[in-house]
């Protein structure tokens, strides 16, 4: 199988291709468009700030080719909220992948969210064999909202999606390659997508 995981200088690189290969994988780091269309499964990670990591997705046109996969792909954190339509992280306009928007925590709460939190809600087979308040791992400041496309809930100073998905898209807030066996897990119910 061929993982391309997007290399556009926002990511945590290292920790899926080491949770690739303890699931017995391996992922290419590209941004070559060819490589990325005819990989079997497209991983998007993303760590950083969401207005200079889109000037980086546009920079490499990028931008116009992920919402063309037809692949399964994951969003995973800053990813995720890329695919989104707009994001208040620097007034950022996103992929427009999944129909909702990206908000900041209030001041409220201590921001950003960093720990172990509990998913629920969970729908589709990306959460095959995962049961409801299974922890994992979140760094972050801002949130999408709860939508058509939720497929996974957390509560941190409000209910919001943890996962989102539209047709082969898929987006994921936490961190699965630093959530366990459990994340793990996820990944490798991706993979079988």
């Amino acid at each position: 199988m061929k993982i391309a995981i997007i290399d556009y200088g926002a990511g945590n690189i290292q920790s899926i291709q080491f949770a690739l290969n303890r699931l017995g994988f391996e992922g290419i780091l590209t941004n070559y468009p060819d490589e990325i269309q005819s990989a079997d499964k497209v991983i998007f990670p993303g760590v950083g700030e969401a207005s200079s990591a889109m000037k980086k997705l546009k920079n490499s046109g990028l931008d116009e080719l992920i919402p063309t996969l037809t692949q399964p792909v994951l969003g995973i954190c800053l990813g995720m909220q890329l695919m989104c339509n707009h994001t208040e992280e620097g007034n950022t306009n996103g992929l427009g992948i999944f129909d909702t928007n990206v908000f900041r925590f209030s001041n409220q709460v201590k921001v950003p969210q960093m720990g172990w939190n509990t998913i629920y809600h969970l729908k589709t087979p990306l959460f095959s064999g995962i049961k409801e308040k299974e922890f994992m791992y979140l760094v972050h400041s801002y949130y999408a909202p709860l939508s058509k496309n939720t497929i996974s809930t957390t509560i941190y100073e409000r209910e919001f999606s943890t996962a989102l998905q539209r047709d082969n898209f898929f987006g994921v807030q936490f961190h699965p390659e630093k959530s366990g066996i459990i994340g793990e897990k996820i990944i490798k119910n991706f993979l079988n997508l």
